[in-house]
Order: structure tokens, then sequence, then C-alpha cells
């Protein structure tokens, strides 16, 4: 690794480097929404059986996280990083020579979703964890917008590539992207901050080191991590909630976003344009989330996000799709897209404990892909059954209105005392 300036702290190169890796993450989760009517005019597949792969990716991509958090204690962040994009990189590359819906759901469903799991928002917990004793808010919300930087990023792009019907422009960009990032965390990202002979970002230099491990971390430990989770309310409180915020987000908006607008006529690349906005005005929200998770009580915070997201959803069936209101239902519900984490995040530090939470978290993401798959499947279905996603969108933004009164009612986090 080359060496840096003194004053230049090997934390932000962690940041910057993990940015790329959950970037390319969400880019791989945001493009079964671009293949959808590309695979449909390609292979004849039904709605459903394409929003399926889809669902089934989401839900991996969340449920490996709390192992992938344990695997990042005994195996290592980097390894654990560079395993997860090397099977994206592999499992997208191969998917060039599907002919069969199976070989999608395993390519594009299975193997990338267990990929990006371990690429997935439990490693910008970890991150955050391991390198900063200060400013962890503020990073977190960073790390948390970098996956809606990846729909900026790649769904013009992907959108642009898959234009005139074809898809496999789509998968090779994708797996090139992947790969081309291994190289990056291999060099640049040491695994904590004592390789690089220093203390977190912000620690003070009598700060007494870490206690020692009394055992060898295994991936039993994500299920001993559950278990003790499992008997607080906080816990299930902050699953549900999260259910809701994957129902409402990349579930339905990000995988059925572009097959809606095609619906009202709305061409490819300018309903990609549009979920960039989103990722665009979301970069800006989820920072300015982090910020504020620093600063202000996160139960409040949650029950303003959930409060206007389920708005937005509810208010969409209404508008007349034209370039004005859907620029207005960009900017505001992307400025909410994914605000929810760094508050959620903070709530299971403060009751899980610093060791424990990156696990707990993890499963409440699972928690988060559950709903994003149900929605991911269930608005292709509903779609298919009545011709229109009103239905969908109309359900999810009940649920987030439901989820936003259940923290205006209020909870108190007690501290969960993790073991040794």
């Amino acid at each position: 690794m080359p060496t840096l300036p003194r004053r230049f702290h090997p934390a932000i190169l962690v940041v910057a480097v993990t940015f790329l890796a959950l970037l390319f993450s969400a880019g791989l989760r945001s493009a079964p929404g671009v293949l959808m009517v590309p695979l449909e005019l390609a292979f004849g597949w039904d709605r459903a059986t394409i929003s399926l792969a889809a669902a089934i990716g989401i839900l991996l991509y969340g449920a490996v996280g709390p192992f992938a958090a344990a695997l990042m204690i005994s195996f290592g962040i980097k390894r654990t990083m560079l395993a997860g994009l090397a099977l994206m990189a592999v499992a997208t590359f191969a998917s060039q020579w599907m002919s069969q819906p199976w070989h999608y759901i395993l390519t594009w469903g299975v193997l990338s979703g267990i990929g990006s799991g371990a690429v997935a928002s439990v490693l910008g917990a970890a991150v955050v964890n391991r390198w900063f004793a200060t400013r962890q808010g503020l990073v977190m919300g960073l790390l948390s917008a970098s996956t809606a930087t990846g729909a900026l990023v790649f769904l013009p792009v992907l959108a642009w590539l898959s234009e005139t019907g074809a898809w496999k422009p789509v998968v090779l960009a994708v797996s090139a992207s992947c790969a081309v990032l291994i190289p990056l965390v291999a060099f640049l990202v040491p695994e904590r901050p004592e390789d690089r002979a220093t203390r977190r970002f912000g620690e003070a230099a009598d700060t007494p080191p870490a206690p020692p491990m009394k055992q060898a971390a295994t991936p039993w430990l994500a299920i001993e991590a559950l278990v003790r989770a499992g008997k607080t309310p906080v816990f299930w409180l902050l699953a549900g909630t999260f259910f809701v915020c994957g129902l409402t987000t990349n579930g339905l908006v990000g995988t059925h976003m572009i097959a809606f607008c095609g619906d009202h006529g709305i061409a490819p690349v300018a309903a990609a344009g549009l979920l960039s906005m989103m990722g665009f005005f979301d970069l800006i929200g989820t920072t300015a989330s982090g910020w504020l998770t620093d600063r202000y009580d996160p139960r409040k915070l949650l029950a303003v996000y959930y409060g206007l997201r389920g708005l937005s959803l509810l208010a969409l069936p209404f508008i007349d799709f034209g370039p004005a209101s859907l620029t207005v239902f960009a900017v505001f519900y992307g400025l909410d897209w994914i605000a929810t984490v760094p508050p959620t995040v903070k709530l299971a530090n403060q009751s899980f404990g610093e060791r424990d939470a990156p696990i707990v978290f993890g499963w409440v993401l699972v928690a988060h892909q559950m709903g994003a798959a149900v929605a991911a499947f269930a608005a292709g279905a509903i779609r298919e059954a009545t011709g229109t996603y009103n239905p969908a969108f109309l359900l999810a933004g009940a649920f987030a209105v439901a989820a936003s009164l259940v923290f205006i009612g209020g909870f108190r986090p007690r501290p969960v005392v993790a073991a040794a």
C-alpha cells in the first residue's frame, strides 16, 4: 500500500473504497428493473417469473447480511468484500448464456444475491464501528447513500444499453464493473486501524484498546446474536419497520418503477433518468439524515421519514405522470429513499452494543429484504392479475404510514448486554 501523508487518516480511504463497493453492489441489484422488459421480449417469460428472480436476489441480499457480519469478525472485512465481489462478477458474467428461467433465477437470483449480500449495508455498519469513534452517523449516512448513488450511476447507462431491447450488454457491464473493483479492495483496504499503526478516526490517544475476544467468531455468532436480540421488543420493532422500508423502496420502486412508467407511455431511458434523479436526491437526503442522527432523537426522525414516504406513494397513482409531477415526486421521494438507515443503525448500537450491533443490524436488514422481496414479487403478480400497478403502490404507502405511527407512539430502547 502506498505511504500516505501523516495527516491523512486511512479511515478516509477505507470509506471511499467501501462506498464504491456498496455502489457497485447496489448497481447490480438495480439491474433487474432494467432487464425486466428486455427479457420479456427476448424469451417470452412472463413478468411474474422475472420478478421471482429479482425477489430471490433481494431476499438473499439481506439474508446473507448477518452471516457476512460474523465472517467479517473472523474471516476479515477485506476477504469478505473480495469474496462477494468475485461471486457477483462470475454469476452475472455467466448469465449471458442463459436460455431458461431457472438460469436467470440461479445467476441473478441465488448467486448474485449471495455475493451482493456480502457487500451490503451491514458492511457499512461494520466499517463504521471498526474505523470511526466519532461522526459515525454522518459516515453511515454517506455509505447508505451509496446505494442510491449506484442507481444514479448505473441506471441511465444500463437503460441506454438495453434501449434496443438487448439484455447481454447490461449483464456484461455489471460483471465488468464488479471485477474492476476487486484489485482496489485488495490493495487499498487494510483490515483494521492497527495494521496502519493508527487508532479509529476521532479516538483519543489514551482510549484503552478493545478487550480481546475470548473465542474465535464463527458464522454461528450470527445465530447467537439473533437469539439474544430476539428476546427484546426493540429488535422486533426495528425489524418490522425495516420490513416496511424494503417493501416501499428497492422491492417496489427500485424493481417496478421503470415498468410502471412504461405503462404510462414513458420510455425506459426516461424512466431510468427519473430513478437517477431519486438517487441524486437520496445522496443528499441520506447523508443529511446521518448528520441529523448524530444530533437528534432517531425515533422522531424515523417517524418523519416513514410518514413522508407513505404519503408520496399514496399520491403517485393519482398524478398525471407528466414531467412536472414526476419531477416533484422524484425529489420528494428521493430525499427519503433510504434516509431510514442511519437512525436505525444508531438505535441498534444503543440497544445491542458495539460488538453485536452490526450483526443485529444484519438481521434487521434481513427483514428489510424480506419486505423488498415480497414487494418485488407481489407487485409483478398484481400487475399480471389486474393490469395495473396502482394497488401495489397504494398498499405500500399505507404500510409506510403505519410504520410512522408506530414511532409516533414512541418507545425507549433499553441497552442489551452482549455476551462476552
